[in-house]
């Protein structure tokens, strides 16, 4: 069966699903982040059928997320390596991983703590407003179409009403 492409919504969260598709590709990433590489490597880690991790690292290697890179010529074997926009994906991960410590952590307590090792605690991602430094809840944001949202689609009313504009935003 087909998936639906979310690949031209006008969405930047639907864009991201499209890239990530599934479970397997966050923890595919989430074992790169923790210092996986190599294609036995994700299939010991992670249990996961050769066909299925096949089809996630070349999605991610055609996302540019992921390069793989020869580490051995003689039979050929390649690792994967994160890019810059996969390294960027880390603060995602960290997002998720902080919410799940949150509400899925049983009582024996978080499965993996993450250390900041330039201050040496422990810590867990944050989702703060860029300008003034304080935290993000859904109650205290509006949002509103940017300059990439399809002209066409503002006409609707339901559009509108969801994004009405907000008067005190820059």
């Amino acid at each position: 069966m087909r998936r639906t492409s979310f690949d031209g919504w006008p969405c930047s969260i639907a864009r991201t699903v499209d890239i990530l598709g599934d479970g397997w590709t966050l923890l595919v990433l989430r074992e790169v982040f923790y210092g996986e590489s190599r294609f036995d490597g994700f299939i010991d880690s992670l249990g996961i059928a050769r066909n299925t991790l096949t089809d996630r690292l070349r999605r991610l290697e055609a996302m540019g997320m992921l390069e793989r890179s020869v580490y051995q010529t003689e039979p050929v074997r390649h690792e994967y390596l994160l890019t810059d926009k996969g390294r960027d994906f880390f603060g995602v991960l960290s997002a998720i991983n902080a919410w799940g410590d949150r509400w899925l952590a049983g009582d024996e307590g978080v499965p993996v703590k993450v250390r900041h090792t330039t201050c040496g605690h422990d810590t867990q991602a944050r989702v703060v407003c860029s300008s003034c430094g304080e935290p993000l809840h859904h109650e205290d944001v509006a949002v509103r179409t940017g300059p990439g949202y399809p002209e066409r689609l503002l006409d609707n009313p339901v559009v509108r009403a969801r994004f009405a504009d907000d008067s005190a935003a820059s």
